[in-house]
């Protein structure tokens, strides 16, 4: 089953741009879904994740916030 990434950020975030283009680049060597949300279009996420962003969930499960916990995720993407 293909792992689904959600990447919640919001617009002028340089850290979500950054963390955006590091996931961008790692999806031509690992297969994963990845889903960008925008957190201001939501206010409980807004409430829920304001000062955090960027913030990594991996299948819903939170894996990082405002830096690629890369070690983590490539954990994450292994097969089992």
């Amino acid at each position: 089953m293909m792992p689904t990434l959600t990447l919640y950020h919001r617009e002028g975030c340089g850290l979500c741009e950054q963390m955006l283009a590091e996931l961008s680049a790692l999806k031509s060597r690992y297969t994963f879904a990845l889903e960008v949300v925008d957190i201001d279009e939501d206010p409980g996420l807004r409430a829920r994740f304001n000062a955090k962003v960027p913030v990594l969930a991996v299948d819903d499960d939170i894996l990082c916030c405002h830096f690629l916990d890369r070690k983590a995720l490539l954990d994450r993407l292994a097969p089992a």
